[in-house]
Parts: C-alpha cells; sequence; structure tokens
C-alpha cells in the first residue's frame, strides 16, 4: 500500500484537477479515460490504453501495445457503454480495430445524437484470472464502504459481496477475500492458479484510501478486476461523484461524552419533572422507585402546586432549586416538555430522561427536533423521548417508571424498544443474571449506542456490553467505538429489522449490492461486535459470555453419555464457527481406559448412558488436564445411576479442583431428560457452567460467542 504521505501529495493533486474539471463540466460522472488517470494517481493497476481520434490512430495505438485490444466509447453523456453498443472486444488485427472504430462512433450516434464524443479508448485486453470486483458506496449510516465480490456478469447473479468500512487496513482487506461464499474459487479449483492476494488487497486498500480522500467519489466500481497467480488489474473502472455531498460534522470528544454521561448515570442529584402522589402516575412510579431502590443522592421532586410528595420537598420548578442538579427524569405530557427542558438549561442541569411519548415515533418530528435544538443551545444531553428511563445499579438507581430492580451483575443492557427493556428485565430476573445497567434509547434524539459504549467502556461495573437496536443514527461512530471498546469487554448487539432492507434492482455496480443488512453484518464483523440473531440468543449472550474464562486456543472436545446428543451437538459446533477438535491418538488411547469397550472415543467422546459418576468425572478431568483441549462441550443424558444434580455437582467439584491448581477452561452443558435437568442446568450456571435443559444449541451457541470475541479482541 502507498503511504499516506505519497497519495497526499502528487497525487492528491492530479486527482483533484480531474475532480475540478467533472464539476466545471457539471458532471457527475468520469469518462474512461480520466478513471485511469484517478487510479495511476493512486497506483490502482488498469490495462495500457490511449484514446484515439480517428480509426488510423485507433490502429496505431493497438499495434503499440499489442493485440487483442477492447475499443469502447469515450463520453460524458453515455454511462452505460454496453448498453450504447460503445464496446468491441477482442479485436485481433488493424482491419478489425479500423472497422470497429467507426462501427462504435455509428452505435453511439444511433443510441444518442447529441451525445459529446471524446473519442474512442483503446485497451489492452487481459487474458484469463477471475473475474472480481472491487469498489465503494456510500450509506447514509456507515459513510464510505469498499466492497469486494464475485465479478464480471457473476455478481449480478449472485450478488456475492463483501464489505468493510474505509479506510480499509491490509487485514480488514485480506479478511473480505475469505468475506465472499465464494472464497473457494480464489484459492484455484480444478487445478486453476489461485489469485494473487496481496495484489487484491493492496487494490483495495488503494481504493478505500482514494474515497476516504476525497469525499465526494460517491460510488466507484472496478469491473471486472482480473485477477491472476501474477497480479490483479482492473479493466474497467466507474467513478460517480456529487459536489453537493456534505460531511458529517464532528461529533463530541470521548472525554466530553463520558463527563456527560456520567452526571447522568452516577447523579449526586435528580429531578423529577412531573413527580406524583398519585398511584398510577408515570411520576408516582418514578419516585417510588427512586426511593425504595435504594438511591442515596438528592431527590427533588417538580410539581407546579405540591408541596411535598412522598415526604420530600417539592419545588414549582427546577430554577427553585437551591442546589445542582445532574440530571432531571421527565414524566410530563409531550406538550410541556419543551418548556420544562428550556427551564433545565437555564438551571445548568446536564441530563435529561425524556420517558413521555408522543415525539418523531408518533409523525411529530417538529416536536422532537425543538427538544432536539433546546439540547444543543444549553448542551444538555437528552436520553429519549419515548423510553421507560433506565437503572443503573451501583448507585441504586431506578431511573424508571418500570418495575424495581434489585439483581446487581456485570452485564449493561440497552433497548430502543421498551417491551424489549421489559423482557430484558424479566430474563434478568428470572435467571438471576444480575446487571450493571439497563438503558431505554426509544427515539434517540440525541444519546445513542455509541454514547452508551463510551460510557460503559470505563464502567469498572460493566463486564459485558449488550444491546438492542432498529437502526444506528451514526454507524460509523457506532463501529468506531465498538472497534476499541470490544477489545476489552465483549459487545453483542440484536440488530432488529435484519430482513426488511429494500431490494434494489440487480446491477452490475457495487451501489446495487448493498443490502442494508449485509452492511450491518460486515461492519459489525469488522468492529469485533458480536451479533445476536434473537432476543433469546442476546439475553443469553448477555449472561453467559461473562461467566466464561477466556479459551486458550480453538480445541474443542464434547463428552457426551448419549450419541444422539454428540451428532447434535457436533453439528452445532460447526455452525457456530468452533473447531471440533480431531483425537490424537494417545490422547483418545487415555480415554479409552474410562469408558466402556461399546462407548466411542475419538470426538464427541460417547461414554454410553449407563455409566457411573466416576466416567464423567474421569473423562472431564482428563479434558480439563490435557494442555491440547482448550474448552469442552458436556451432553449429559439422565438416568439412574447417574441422576441429574449428581451430574452437575461432580462437574462443579472437577472444575474448583482444576481451578486451585491453575487450570481453568470454558465448560458448557447440554442436559436432557426429566424435569429434575432443570434444577441442575441452574445449579451448573451457578458455578459458571452456562448449562441448558432440554437444548443443544443455546450452550454452543454461548460458546461460541465468547470465541467470537477472544477472536476480535486478539486473545487467542
Amino acid at each position: 500500500m502507498q503511504s499516506q504521505d505519497s497519495t497526499s501529495g502528487d497525487a492528491h493533486s492530479v486527482v483533484r484537477k480531474v475532480l475540478d474539471r467533472v464539476k466545471a463540466d457539471g458532471r457527475t460522472a468520469l469518462t474512461a479515460p480520466e478513471g485511469k488517470i484517478v487510479c495511476d494517481a493512486y497506483g490502482i493497476p488498469v490495462p495500457k490504453e490511449g484514446v484515439a481520434s480517428s480509426a488510423q490512430e485507433a490502429v496505431s495505438l493497438a499495434e503499440g501495445m499489442g493485440f487483442p485490444v477492447v475499443l469502447k466509447i469515450v463520453s460524458p453523456d453515455i454511462l452505460h457503454k454496453t448498453e450504447a453498443g460503445g464496446v468491441l472486444v477482442g479485436l485481433k488485427s488493424a482491419d478489425e480495430v479500423s472497422k470497429g472504430y467507426e462501427t462504435i462512433l455509428s452505435n453511439a450516434k444511433k443510441y444518442k445524437a447529441d451525445a459529446k464524443i471524446e473519442g474512442v479508448q483503446v485497451q489492452q485486453m487481459l487474458k484469463g484470472g477471475t473475474e472480481v470486483i472491487i469498489g465503494s458506496i456510500t450509506d447514509g449510516s456507515f459513510g464510505k464502504l469498499v466492497a469486494f465480490g464475485l465479478g464480471g456478469v457473476l455478481v449480478e447473479v449472485l450478488k456475492d459481496i463483501t464489505f468493510r468500512l474505509a479506510p480499509a487496513t491490509r487485514e480488514d482487506a485480506l479478511s473480505m477475500l475469505d468475506g465472499i461464499q465464494a472464497a473457494e474459487m480464489l484459492h484455484g479449483v480444478r487445478g486453476g492458479d489461485p489469485v494473487n492476494r496481496e495484489a487484491l488487497a493492496d487494490i483495495i486498500v488503494k481504493v478505500s484510501q482514494l474515497v476516504t480522500d476525497f469525499p465526494e467519489i460517491t460510488e466507484l466500481d472496478l469491473n471486472p478486476v482480473f485477477a491472476t497467480k501474477a497480479d490483479a488489474t482492473a479493466a474497467d473502472v466507474r467513478i460517480v461523484v456529487d459536489f453537493e455531498v456534505k460531511q458529517k460534522p464532528a461529533g463530541r470528544s470521548r472525554e466530553e461524552v463520558v463527563k456527560g454521561m456520567n452526571r447522568i448515570m452516577r447523579p449526586d442529584a435528580v429531578a423529577v419533572i412531573g413527580a406524583s402522589s398519585e398511584d398510577g402516575k408515570i411520576g408516582n412510579s418514578v419516585m417510588k422507585n427512586l426511593i425504595n431502590g435504594g438511591y442515596k443522592g438528592k431527590i427533588y421532586p417538580i410539581h407546579p402546586k405540591a408541596d411535598e410528595i412522598m415526604g420530600i420537598k417539592a419545588y414549582k420548578s427546577v430554577k427553585d432549586v437551591p442546589g445542582e442538579i445532574d440530571v432531571a427524569v421527565f414524566a410530563i405530557p409531550a406538550k410541556f416538555v419543551a418548556g420544562a427542558l428550556t427551564e433545565c438549561g437555564e438551571k445548568g442541569i446536564p441530563g435529561a430522561v425524556l420517558i413521555p411519548s408522543g415525539f418523531a415515533e408518533t409523525g411529530n418530528v417538529e416536536g422532537q427536533e425543538e427538544l432536539q435544538e433546546i439540547g444543543r443551545k444549553y448542551n444538555i444531553r437528552l436520553m429519549g423521548p419515548n423510553i421507560y428511563g433506565f437503572y443503573y445499579m451501583e448507585k441504586n438507581l431506578c431511573a424508571t417508571f418500570c418495575t424495581p430492580f434489585d439483581v446487581q451483575g456485570k452485564a449493561a443492557l440497552s433497548s430502543q424498544s421498551g417491551g424489549i427493556g421489559m423482557a430484558i428485565i424479566g430474563f434478568s430476573r428470572s435467571t438471576k443474571m444480575g446487571v450493571s445497567a439497563i438503558v431505554g434509547l426509544g427515539n434517540k434524539s440525541d444519546i445513542d449506542e455509541d454514547d452508551l459504549l463510551d460510557f460503559f467502556e470505563q464502567d469498572d461495573s460493566t463486564q459485558v456490553i449488550a444491546q438492542h437496536c432498529e437502526d444506528l443514527k451514526d454507524g460509523r461512530a457506532f463501529a468506531e467505538a465498538a472497534k476499541r471498546v470490544s477489545k476489552k469487554k465483549p459487545v453483542i448487539v440484536l440488530k432488529a429489522g435484519r430482513t426488511s432492507a429494500g431490494a434494489k434492482a440487480a446491477s452490475s455496480h457495487t451501489g446495487a449490492l448493498a443490502g442494508n443488512d449485509k452492511i450491518y453484518e460486515d461492519v459489525f464483523k469488522q468492529a469485533g461486535v458480536i451479533r445476536a440473531r434473537s432476543l433469546r440468543q442476546l439475553l443469553e449472550f448477555a449472561r453467559g459470555v461473562p461467566v466464561l474464562p477466556t479459551p486458550k486456543g480453538e480445541n474443542v472436545l464434547i463428552i457426551t453419555g448419549a450419541g444422539g446428543s454428540g451428532v447434535l451437538l457436533s453439528d452445532a459446533v460447526v455452525d457456530n464457527g468452533l473447531n471440533l477438535m480431531t483425537m490424537p491418538d494417545d490422547l483418545d488411547a487415555a480415554f479409552r481406559k474410562f469408558i466402556p469397550p461399546f462407548g466411542a472415543a475419538g470426538n464427541p467422546v460417547d461414554i454410553t448412558g449407563g455409566e457411573p459418576p466416576t466416567t464423567y468425572k474421569n473423562t472431564i478431568k482428563l479434558g480439563l488436564e490435557d494442555d491440547r483441549i482448550h474448552s469442552i462441550i458436556l451432553g449429559y443424558w439422565h438416568t439412574i445411576i447417574t441422576p441429574p444434580m449428581t451430574f452437575a455437582k461432580l462437574v462443579v467439584e472437577v472444575k474448583e479442583e482444576m481451578k486451585a491448581k491453575g487450570i481453568e477452561k470454558p465448560i458448557v452443558a447440554s442436559l436432557a431428560g426429566d424435569v429434575q435437568v432443570e434444577e441442575a442446568a441452574e445449579y451448573l450456571y451457578q458455578n459458571g457452567v452456562p448449562a441448558y435443559a432440554y437444548s443443544t444449541e443455546l450452550p454452543v451457541e454461548v460458546l461460541g460467542a465468547k470465541y467470537k470475541w477472544a477472536r476480535g479482541a486478539g486473545l487467542l
């Protein structure tokens, strides 16, 4: 890759001159020769070529570069050259080139009589190799993205394409080559040569830098790029520009975000605007939760007529409160919010929790924009509107009208939806998961997921962050925060609406291939985010990932008492990107000492159903002791000889015995049996072994999530 310096000097000025000329002409696309100039400036390989203004000149150019050649019309008025009959390929002689020149001009005039013709491009014809596409699009949320996939006609049919945020690193680029379904084709199939991976990665990186350096380049296609064993060359270049494109203004600094979020999440004083003594009112529920939840800071009820509420002195306005207030919780109708928020600004309150609905979600966009304007004017951070509030357990703070919560733990969860928030509360309580925080984001007029990532990154009471979202207001800011935070703490995201991406008409350019959810999928992967596919997965990952120790390697072993469970667990291992360890001969022999002759060693280790507790104990102990095994999946089958709780207790006993010797590995368990397995699964979970009754999928999914995080954080 060229250094930033080499593309910021001469190359930058060369491209700027081309774009200035396009802008002066009032055009929205570059011609092919202009595209070549841009590619040459950034070191993107393109074939030898030249522009001819006569048949004789075309022949001379062709003879200079060698036959066969390709002829293409050069016209700012003809973007789709093939459609206009403006492309001829495989011309092998001077006579064919001369006739071809006249044919192309004739076709162009028939296609668009008044088209401005600048000449005919004569291009060296590339032979052989695998056709791929490299390009870039501009996404409304994520900004500049670089794309890679199979090229030529295949791109229209298969849409096998992958995306990364631009600028992309070399590692990002190489991961893209493995990120398409047809990745095997790049390694060479049926005796074919493999492609030059470094050459392709180099083009991806250079394209990503080009579009980053010039925001006005909104779409760029190199299609096809001919990738061979020796090199990679872009046969066709298409560049679309928009000189009106506006870059997003720079957001707040991380320090500023954390400072503001600390005032909201860890307040010393809370005002409740709309506090009430009347049962059934939102302001009454908020007051009860603050008091009964054990919050030790100051509480200021705000009510226009009351002198005191629930034994606490009330004030007509926040401006009447004598002390400082860190955050105001709003529990008043939507029509009164703007006025009260202005008073908060005049009081110097840095945070507002806007519970009321009746804003953008009901079509009242103007009302929400008014709140945003007030927030900007007075530098108030806004959470909501249209939310249930939030919980922050370290402060015993229940700033919400929902049920109070008191199970403290290490998982911070957020949701865009109130209903999902209630599911989080219920699951956390039911499973005794324990949380550090639960936050409602609602309409996200201001505070959104990346603000929460910045806060929870430095929050010692949080070990794992799980977020439900329907959209990302600023996908790039989220991805940049997640990439940083996920190196320290797992970030789990349930992106709702993944099947509703609008399908655009199939076309051979990159922009039409950008199915919205595919972008989320790939950017999440680039940022180290663990993606949950369902609400249950989000909750189970939040619960299970922090319980498991980090694996030291990829080798997974299954020990099972039932052959059927072993098969399903093996399938789940593959589905979740885990590596079912190939059993070495010596380890196979060691396991066989503990299992009956009709059992099966190998992997899974099938000890069969009729074995006593000692067989489970010995095999699990061996799995933990051997350094070549990095994690263990247990498949238990309910028997009279080894009842469920006997199994659960011996697993914990062996685990603790090994821990005392300094050996810790992830263990998950699937329990099949009658209802007694439920109690056994709960006992295991409470003792550090994520365990599930009646499921072979969930325990492996949780282990897979832990592995995804460990890989992304560079811990394996």
